[in-house]
């Protein structure tokens, strides 16, 4: 992934133009036009500052408002984790554009209340999103257990069931332990993920 603030001018306009001519946005990955079914989807706070983070209030509600806005255009909604800094979800859907829609709401209805909030008025909040349609069953639960062990991955729990902000628990108590680690040996991250959400990239 190139780093747009450390390009030249040279090199951004050439980017650029190799966007508009494959006929992509120019400053984002494509989006899959089919728009239906399983996908992955994650966003994060812009330049990975723990915006939402910043008080246990704000993650709640951030939660709370993700789930709503989840349950509002997704048919199901298979797990989900909310970090300081960025979530994760794991969803189906009928429509990916409604779906981003209804983030895009959500994301400037929390940005202008938290800035709000930190007296940061007219600041970015949110980088946008990013989506990948699920390919497989080992996809599926790969991605799964990715949204689930990123809180771990992160260093801010020492196991799944150990962060709140969380659809882990409810999963653990749904399948049982003995399954939920049977799983995770059969659809191990390896390198699944790597430098998705990391700071600076």
């Amino acid at each position: 992934m190139y780093d747009w603030r450390h390009m030249s001018a040279r090199e951004r306009q050439e980017a650029l133009g190799a966007r508009k001519a494959a006929g992509h946005p120019w400053h984002a990955p494509p989006h899959d036009t089919a728009g239906q079914g399983a996908y992955h989807v994650s966003a994060a706070c812009y330049e990975h500052v723990p915006i939402i983070g910043s008080t246990v209030r704000r993650m709640a509600e951030c939660e709370d408002e993700l789930l709503a806005t989840l349950g509002s255009v997704c048919d199901a909604v298979y797990a989900w984790c909310v970090l300081p800094n960025h979530y994760h979800v794991l969803v189906h859907i009928a429509d990916l554009r409604a779906l981003s829609a209804a983030l895009g709401r959500l994301h400037g209805r929390t940005a202008f209340r938290w800035n709000g909030e930190d007296g940061r008025r007219g600041c970015h909040v949110w980088h946008r999103c990013t989506d990948r349609r699920i390919r497989s069953d080992r996809h599926f639960w790969a991605t799964l257990n990715y949204v689930h062990h990123n809180p771990v991955h992160h260093g801010y729990a020492k196991g799944w069931e150990d962060w709140p902000f969380s659809s882990a628990g409810s999963f653990l108590r749904a399948v049982g332990r003995d399954k939920a680690a049977t799983l995770w040996k059969a659809y191990p991250l390896l390198d699944y993920g790597r430098g998705w959400d990391e700071p600076g990239l």
